[in-house]
């Protein structure tokens, strides 16, 4: 009976927390460069190592540390300092005095020309990008950017963007939502990936996968609640044949 119970309860946990996944996923389907999370589940003891008498039940773990990485939709927007990424790759920004990664492409410009991604420092291959007092800037393919100075009549080469590359089991999300590798360390530099300059690339979430998963959650989640029932029903029946 209690193996019952805990399979429910586990299961009505486990819809819980995809639930949660899911609405972040469809509350971020229009923020840029956003990487929907993926739910995964593991098994886990209970009260492993102390003699509870529970030694052989276990219950479903669910984390949401993994990513999508297909790519979003790419739309062209016309302003100098929009980039989008080709393929597989990440711009690198700075975060807690760490490297953290975005697919985020919305490049702002403060008064004192420092670079930067929804507010975090835009790093390049000398560190943080600040540009000197210019009148046009360009990036280029390969992720160079160029500034025409005041009083200069040719673009000039001032930093190149770090484009960095892994697979996806490599990454994860740290609580700021900005990607992270696994293992803390910074990612490699990818010399072969290039960016599309005056466009963004959107969310990769898709609304049909989303509901279809949640609708599917919701018809889990009712059948655990049926699993409770039968488990009442079950120790109703127990106790009148005991009072018997």
């Amino acid at each position: 009976m209690d193996k019952l119970i805990f399979t429910a309860v586990s299961g009505a946990e486990h819809t819980l927390r995809a639930q949660q996944v899911h609405a972040n996923n469809l509350a971020n389907m229009d923020t840029p460069g956003f990487r929907a999370n993926l739910e995964l589940v593991t098994s886990q003891q209970l009260g492993a190592g102390v003699n509870y008498g529970y030694d052989d039940v276990h219950m479903a773990r669910t984390q949401a540390d993994a990513i999508s990485t297909r790519p979003g939709t790419v739309r062209e927007t016309g302003r100098p300092l929009d980039v989008a990424i080709n393929g597989n790759g990440y711009f690198a920004v700075e975060f807690g005095g760490n490297e953290a990664y975005t697919r985020a492409g919305a490049i702002d410009i403060g008064a004192d020309g420092a670079l930067s991604v929804a507010g975090r420092p835009l790093l390049g291959e000398g560190g943080p990008i600040v540009l000197p007092p210019h009148s046009a800037v360009e990036i280029g393919t390969d992720g160079t950017i160029s500034v025409l100075a005041e009083g200069a009549t040719t673009m000039q080469v001032i930093d190149k963007l770090r484009l960095v590359t892994a697979e996806g089991p490599e990454l994860t999300k740290n609580e700021a939502g900005l990607i992270v590798s696994r293992s803390g360390d910074p990612l490699p530099a990818d010399a072969n990936i290039s960016v599309r300059s005056r466009a963004l690339e959107g969310s990769n979430v898709s609304a049909v996968e989303e509901m279809v998963a949640t609708m599917a959650l919701n018809r889990s989640f009712e059948m655990q609640m049926k699993l409770f029932q039968a488990s009442d029903k079950m120790n109703e029946a127990g106790n009148r044949l005991l009072g018997a």
